[in-house]
């Protein structure tokens, strides 16, 4: 049995926001166990206030957040600091940390748990990020947005809602937003089926784009834009889903074709780099330097007498096994140099997907699993680094959980990582972000910070594929719907730019 000591003092509130630290309470040395856990994360210095909750039984809470003599106090069944008060304490904690103290009332008695630190990094973070928002359902998609988020306040926005132009029987799918090196005005993302194509806004100017052609495999999909050039590269998928009963991976999504392509913006010109058809490429992602696109690529061989590609491709799911490759590329002359192997993930059985650099080009973050590319979806996916410098890889257990991490972008400073998490309950992805120094080390995740902390809990959507943002996209929903009905422009096919 633990041994609790009662105490009693008097306290000087500095700061308050309504509440009193209680007079006569039971110490107990344990960290309170709250959602979401923010204890002990680090934070960035412009982050939007963490409010967290009992997770359990509490009649009343009260918790202290103080910076040496400056304190704020708040109480009530949700800590929520008021904004003002919590950027100053956290300008105050930059380099340092806020201690957190939490007083929980059951019944008529109060307990103080053991005090926890909330680090404040003295580094900033892109002031927004954005992602899709999709039902974990396997046979609706219909409700779904791309939505925007500010990180330094709670503020959300819609970028385009998928019902704008048509629903039911004529319904769409939107998937696949992608900036140019973070910035709003320079975005792409796909709208399928009625009224399909790829939506380009380049600098005020927004256009709609049919990349169908019989030279390519398929319409562009998966997206990395070039660093600056008006170059997007994109894999190009024959794209199917598995549904499962037993295995607890409830979907496997899967190609059973796939290849690399480049779309010149300006010129409006497609051509093929990659359609190696015993190759599965995709995830194409661009170093910062703009002079080398990373991918990851399955080694896949039908049989002599195969009639349905799909149907085989079910039958030998987990022999798909996916390596990191890169090609250079020249710049000023627009051409792809041969592949190069950069990690043999099927050399240890395993299978590497997602490459996302580092502004600083020096970390390669992936995903690591033991079979298949759509990760997302696996319970076993974790992410991986691999140190471009010194050839190191390893898994990054410092972030992950028992459950599954995927879909991680990098911060435009190279600071921070957001990634999609299912750790809480295994169904529903959530953002989660993570400070990463200089040595590649990350440091504990904390969960985005909402208004309400238990707005996760009630909120029955994942989020898919969180991308960092300078800022906010202007442009409304409203007028990427009248672009969507519009009729799309034919790409060029053209063996080289």
């Amino acid at each position: 049995m633990r041994k609790l000591l009662l105490v009693t003092i008097v306290v000087t509130i500095l700061v308050a926001c309504g509440r009193q630290i209680p007079d006569n309470y039971w110490d107990k040395n344990e960290f309170p166990n709250i959602y979401p856990d923010y204890t002990n994360v680090t934070v960035p210095i412009n982050v939007a206030p963490l409010t967290f909750e009992i997770d359990g039984k509490a009649d009343d809470v009260v918790a202290r957040l103080s910076v040496g003599e400056d304190e704020l106090v708040c109480g009530g069944t949700k800590i929520q600091p008021d904004a003002d008060d919590w950027h100053r304490l956290a300008e105050a904690a930059k380099g340092s940390a806020i201690d957190v103290e939490v007083y929980v009332n059951n019944g008529d008695s109060w307990t103080r748990f053991k005090p926890f630190k909330i680090y404040v990094s003295p580094d900033s973070i892109d002031p927004y990020i954005s992602y899709r928002l999709i039902s974990p359902s396997y046979v609706t998609y219909e409700e779904l947005t791309i939505n925007q988020r500010c990180l330094e306040n709670y503020d959300e926005s819609v970028i385009y809602d998928n019902m704008l132009c048509s629903e039911n029987a004529n319904g769409q799918c939107i998937n696949c937003h992608n900036y140019q090196q973070y910035n709003p005005d320079r975005m792409q993302f796909h709208a399928r089926q009625n009224m399909g194509g790829t939506v380009i806004a380049y600098d005020g100017k927004i256009q709609k784009i049919n990349m169908r052609n019989d030279s390519i495999l398929s319409a562009g999909v998966y997206p990395t834009w070039h660093p600056w050039l008006p170059l997007i590269v994109y894999s190009t998928n024959m794209t199917g889903q598995i549904f499962h009963s037993v295995n607890p991976n409830k979907i496997e999504v899967f190609d059973s074709e796939s290849d690399l392509i480049a779309y010149n913006v300006d010129k409006n010109e497609v051509m093929n780099i990659e359609n190696d058809p015993a190759e599965m490429e995709c995830f194409p992602f661009w170093a910062p330097d703009g002079k080398t696109l990373y991918y990851c690529s399955a080694h896949f061989e039908y049989s002599d007498s195969v009639t349905d590609k799909g149907l085989e491709f079910i039958t030998r799911t987990q022999e798909a096994k996916y390596n990191l490759y890169k090609k250079r590329f020249n710049p000023e002359t627009m051409q792809f140099g041969p592949r190069e192997l950069v990690f043999a993930a099927d050399s240890i059985g395993k299978s590497a997907t997602l490459p996302r650099i580092s502004p600083d080009g020096r970390y390669l973050m992936f995903t690591l699993a033991k079979y298949g590319v759509f990760h997302i979806w696996h319970h076993d996916a974790d992410l991986w680094l691999l140190d471009l410098q010194t050839g190191k890889v390893r898994n990054m257990e410092e972030i992950n959980s028992p459950d599954t991490e995927s879909y991680h972008s990098w911060s435009s400073n190279g600071k921070w990582v957001v990634f999609s998490s299912r750790r809480y309950d295994g169904n529903y992805t959530r953002p989660f972000i993570a400070h990463i120094d200089k040595n590649g080390k990350g440091t504990k995740p904390f969960e985005l910070p909402c208004a309400d902390p238990d707005y996760h809990r009630q909120f029955l959507k994942c989020y898919n594929v969180p991308e960092f943002m300078r800022g906010p996209v202007t442009i409304t929903p409203q007028r990427f719907a009248d672009i969507l009905k519009e009729d799309a422009k034919s790409v060029k096919y053209v063996s080289k730019f």
